[in-house]
């Protein structure tokens, strides 16, 4: 079990240090910056690397919604996830802490938003509350059906990481005009006290949205695939 937990851990971390660390780094960085295409790429690439890495210790969850979601869709026992859930936001918060200390290097450095997710005023565009609950639900249930879909016995082995990558990436382009993407509570709650805005007071949508949306993923995914085995597959984030 402690091995499982330093997969997720050390996952989590990864996911947060170079998403978000694309973002606060390098995004806005003077002629250089990468844009939110850019960002959307790295949140992909985190995912992919990791599930490649630690996948097969820890099932390569890196987001707490999507522990729930496998454990809905009976990939993942429910016994395991208040201690993955730990895990990933300790990671998390880690990666958020370092990410802070070498952002904080530069002259003149402001946090700001600190990669955190938002609506309304915090919102990069703008969108209200419900547009950013609407985009959050769609998009991680989406998610988990690829992530379950992926996953399957009856998916060709050894692409899943790419596919959950791909789809993280998709689900960037997509929202971060909309929330600056969340579809993971860890992420946003570590990153969220390092800012210098509202985030914190908005972070309960960024845990039930997601959480609602994986469970609704993990629902369409039993009434399509009815024959699904259940044993466990376990899964693999972002």
């Amino acid at each position: 079990m402690l091995k499982k937990l330093g997969a997720e851990f050390v996952g989590t971390f990864w996911l947060v240090f170079g998403g978000c660390g694309s973002a606060v780094l390098a995004a806005t960085f003077p002629e250089l910056g990468i844009g939110f295409v850019g960002v959307s790429i790295a949140f992909g690439l985190t995912v992919l690397t990791m599930a490649y890495a630690v996948g097969g210790i820890s099932g390569g969850h890196f987001n707490p919604a999507v522990s729930l979601g496998l454990a809905i869709g009976k990939r993942f026992s429910w016994g395991e996830l208040a201690p993955y859930w730990a895990a990933q936001l300790l990671g998390s918060f880690t990666a958020a802490g370092m990410l802070y200390v070498i952002a904080s290097g530069a002259p003149g450095f402001e946090p700001g938003g600190f990669a955190s997710n938002g609506y309304g005023e915090l919102s990069p565009g703008g969108y209200s509350m419900t547009a950013a609950l609407v985009a959050e639900i769609v998009l991680t249930a989406g998610f988990l059906i690829v992530i379950l879909g992926a996953t399957s016995s009856k998916a060709p082995a050894g692409f899943a990481p790419i596919a959950i990558g791909l789809a993280l990436t998709l689900i960037h382009l997509i929202s971060i005009p909309v929330t600056n993407t969340s579809v993971n509570p860890a992420r946003s709650t570590s990153v969220a006290f390092y800012s210098e805005t509202a985030a914190v007071p908005q972070l309960w949508l960024f845990w039930i949205a997601p959480l609602a949306g994986a469970a609704i993923g993990a629902v369409i995914w039993g009434l399509i695939a009815p024959d699904e085995s259940l044993e466990n597959l376990g899964g693999t984030e972002g």
